[in-house]
């Protein structure tokens, strides 16, 4: 009989201030852009906006029309509209989201994203990546790789003053 370790989560705050770090290098404060999606991206997006002193404010994007399983999977209840308060032609962007699994939603992102216009070069930020990719989509900066089973979700949660934790959900 083999026993099975519980999962140890990741410190989701420890990994923005790890992710604000590596992205410090390669983007510059007065010309970069960061889109985050709904939900946890968007959080990360305005902690990494505000440890990089980013100066065009950041975006957020519900990718929910976007999404390849949409006839299957719905509107969600609590769909948020996208807000891109900058002009994206020629921008260089960050879509930031909190965890990578199959890269669909990142594929619905990039597709919602040149509606907007066509950016010079957009990188992809993420708090963690579980592996798991359906799509050839890997991202530029990611502090923690993670493998959990299909049947296992990691959700970021905010607390009411702000803090960032994960929780491990099974299906």
């Amino acid at each position: 009989m083999t026993t099975r370790m519980p999962l140890q989560l990741p410190d989701a705050e420890a990994l923005c201030a790890a992710l604000a770090d590596a992205m410090r290098a390669h983007v510059d404060p007065a010309a970069t852009a960061l889109v985050g999606i709904h939900t946890g991206g968007v959080w990360v997006a305005e902690r990494l906006h505000a440890a990089l002193g980013l100066k065009i404010p950041p975006g957020s994007m519900d990718v929910s029309f976007y999404r390849d399983d949409y006839h299957q999977r719905g509107l969600r209840a609590n769909a948020k509209t996208s807000q891109i308060p900058f002009d994206v032609e020629g921008a260089h962007i960050v879509i930031v989201d909190d965890v990578l699994y199959t890269g669909r939603t990142i594929r619905a992102a990039l597709n919602e994203l040149f509606d907007y216009g066509r950016p010079a070069r957009i990188d992809l930020a993420v708090l963690v990546d579980r592996g798991g990719r359906e799509l050839p989509i890997a991202p530029s900066f990611c502090p923690h790789t993670l493998s959990l089973a299909a049947a296992q979700t990691l959700e970021l949660e905010r607390a009411a003053d702000g803090g960032l934790a994960f929780r491990l959900v099974e299906k």
